[in-house]
């Protein structure tokens, strides 16, 4: 038979198993994701167009004194354009968007915006615009455009 003491002292360590359980997801759950570094050619970043899918962001993450910005790059009909992987309302948050089946969605509010309108957002939920160029095939985005918005991540 358990004594009294060790009673309490299990009672409260299955108090407290489900509060760490909750702290570990939400942690888990709430960091923005990182992904693959982009190519660096001089002072820009550089994604090969070929690569990109029409339609579909590919997201990439550059490494900047000690914070991950993160971008995406989509291939539309009109082009070839790039965004933050952040927004002016929920960046704080530092949660990003998800592709969602030629949408991107935030990570934070759920608010859905579809690729092919993304360039007429601006404010709010839209992703931040990144403008880059392209030449000989790729999709350039100066390096010091990125890191000058390092306060968002």
């Amino acid at each position: 038979m358990m004594s009294h003491y060790l009673q309490q002292r299990y009672r409260g360590l299955y108090t407290l198993l489900p509060l760490f359980a909750v702290i570990i997801i939400i942690a888990a759950c709430t960091s923005q994701p990182r992904h693959p570094a982009p190519a660096r050619n001089g002072e820009n970043v550089v994604i090969e167009v070929n690569s990109l899918q029409p339609g579909t962001p590919k997201f990439f993450t550059y490494h900047y004194n000690n914070k991950y910005i993160s971008f995406f790059v989509l291939r539309l009909k009109s082009g070839i354009q790039s965004y933050l992987d952040a927004c002016a309302s929920c960046y704080t948050h530092k949660m990003g968007y998800r592709d969602e089946n030629g949408a991107v969605t935030c990570r934070f509010c759920n608010q859905r915006f579809s690729v092919s309108q993304l360039d007429k957002g601006l404010g709010g939920c839209y992703p931040i615009k990144i403008e880059g160029r392209i030449e000989k095939g790729q999709y350039l985005i100066p390096i010091a455009k990125l890191e000058a918005e390092a306060d968002k991540f």
